[in-house]
This record gives structure tokens, sequence and C-alpha cells, in this order.
């Protein structure tokens, strides 16, 4: 049996595309998040319920309902992929983990489905993830059907 996790982050989802502003660090310029993403992407950090930070490995499917307050901003998931994985301080042996995501890293999302909506007051995002197992395509193979991957 597959398990669902399922929760709601409020605020609006910025685009983590847009509006990135540039910044010198340590005397390198670099572009970072906008002011707005990076204020979602805080509050959305303690909205996941511990129950949920689970740290899945593993492909991944990834369904979002994102509410916007209008129709206004650009459909952008990025940052919320962010938020959902595992968050590390430091580099090298240095590097720790300081909190748990709901999976391990984004790159894990294999399958995602993501749908825009418009809820100006409570915009929010709608989340479900779901562990997508390769024992799937066994137990297929268990009731006599053949397996031919794809030629890509």
């Amino acid at each position: 049996m597959r398990e669902l996790i399922a929760f709601t982050l409020l605020g609006e989802a910025a685009s983590k595309a847009n509006q990135r502003r540039l910044v010198t660090i340590a005397e390198r310029p670099a572009f970072v998040k906008s002011k707005k993403a990076l204020a979602f992407e805080r509050g959305a950090l303690l909205q996941i319920p511990a129950w949920a930070r689970q740290r899945l490995e593993g492909p991944v499917r990834v369904t979002l309902r994102m509410f916007y307050a209008s129709e206004r901003p650009d459909l952008d998931e990025s940052v919320v992929l962010d938020v959902l994985q595992d968050r590390y301080h430091g580099k090298g042996e240095q590097r720790r983990l300081v909190q748990p995501g709901v999976y391990r890293n984004d790159r894990q999302v294999r399958e995602k489905h993501v749908f825009h909506a418009v809820d100006m007051h409570c915009p929010r995002v709608e989340v479900e993830v779901e562990a997508v197992n390769a024992q799937q395509v066994a137990l297929a193979l268990e009731g006599g059907e053949t397996f031919e991957p794809l030629p890509f």
C-alpha cells in the first residue's frame, strides 16, 4: 500500500526565477531569490507538519494545487519543491542536516502535477507527495505481463 503525504501551506508561493536580485557574496556577484520568494520559503518551512517530514527515498510523485490571490503570478512550483526537501547547513565535512524534508532531494521528483487556481482570500499550496516504487513494475509482472523498456 502506498502512503500519501498531504498537507496545506498557507501563503502565496512566489516565483523563484522572476525578480532575482543581484547581490555580492564574499566579494563575488550572485543572483538570489526575490524577497517575496524567501519570505514564502521561511513561512512554508515552519508549516510542514512533523509527521510529513519522512525523508522519503527514491522516486516520488508530487501534486501541487497552487492558489494565488490573483491571476497575475506565473505558475512556478520550484520554490515549493525546494521547501519540501532536506535542509542542510555548511559544506563538505561541515555539512549537517538542520531540517528533515518530506523527501531528501527535489531531484527525486519523477512526476509532478501542478495546478493554478485563484483564491483572493486564502492563497495557499495544497501539497500531495507519494512514493513511486520500482516494485510497481514487479507487481505488474506477477500477473504474467511482459515488460519492455521504452527505447529512449
